[in-house]
């Protein structure tokens, strides 16, 4: 057994710990991979942290031992017995398991003193909603150091003419500064997953508030990426005249695409087209 594969033990059954396919869970065991996502993270020994996935609780063990506090939820409960025996003699761990997007953001605050930061080794599945659940409910997370597929990493840190930019870019921009702080290979985690991986450190803007119009604008403009802008935009009920002198009050050329903007540009169309239909 190399340093990468460590066989768990079902406490209750005495068999050999499977990995759960529904939940999409790949864990890691490299311990100096685990201590670099804590200190990717900036944690210090008087933060508390909010961990997403406790999966076999070695993420959870390195964020312990620097952090003041973890609370890390989990949603698959037959790993209760497993995780409340590893850290039964860790107090500074407290473990619920329950499906973080079902449960209420006003709870989740309730057992934090005040801001938080978020560490995380995210399934493919819930890595967008996730995100956005503490991106738009939230203004308590200082920051969010995620391990996501190395492709939607990329996505989120994609800027404007670049082949992965999209509504995924502009939003994270919008939100926080993102920056890819490492990438992972597939032969790090078991069981080994199709691809590579990244650590993304997601820290958020303070100026940034949830703007469900903004977000829905964004979205329409990316509705259908072969079409232009102006196109995309009458699918909204916008009237073309008023596209076309907001583009030449912003100087944006009439042939545009969502993918041509930044996001100062979306903002400020955003309020062009917001003026006019009012």
């Amino acid at each position: 057994m190399n340093q990468n594969e460590t066989k768990f033990k079902d406490i209750k059954h005495s068999e050999p710990f499977k990995h759960n396919k529904k939940f999409g869970q790949n864990f890691l065991s490299d311990k100096n991979l685990l201590n670099a996502i804590v200190a990717d993270s900036g944690v210090s020994k008087n933060d508390e942290v909010l961990e997403i996935g406790t999966g076999a609780g070695a993420l959870t063990e390195a964020i312990a031992k620097k952090a003041k506090r973890v609370v890390s939820y989990e949603i698959d409960k037959k790993l209760t017995e497993f995780l409340k025996e590893k850290f039964s003699n860790t107090k500074n761990v407290e473990i619920k398991f329950m499906n973080i997007l079902k449960f209420p953001m006003n709870e989740i605050e309730k057992d934090f003193i005040g801001d938080f930061y978020i560490i995380a080794n995210l399934p493919f599945y819930i890595t967008t909603p996730l995100i956005f659940k503490f991106l738009e409910q939230t203004n308590k997370a200082k920051n969010l150091t995620l391990m996501v597929q190395k492709e939607v990493a990329e996505k989120m840190v994609a800027v404007s003419g670049n082949k992965n930019y999209g509504i995924l870019s502009v939003m994270i921009n919008y939100y926080c500064d993102a920056k890819i702080t490492r990438n992972v290979k597939k032969e790090m985690f078991r069981p080994r997953p199709k691809v590579d991986s990244a650590v993304i450190k997601l820290t958020r803007k303070p100026d940034a508030f949830y703007n469900p119009e903004f977000t829905q604008f964004v979205a329409k403009c990316f509705a259908m990426k072969r079409k232009t802008l102006t196109n995309n935009l009458l699918q909204s009920n916008l009237k073309k005249e008023n596209i076309l002198v907001a583009f030449e009050n912003l100087k944006i050329p009439p042939m545009s695409r969502a993918e041509n903007l930044i996001l100062n540009q979306f903002r400020q169309l955003f309020s062009e087209l917001t003026q006019n239909r009012h």
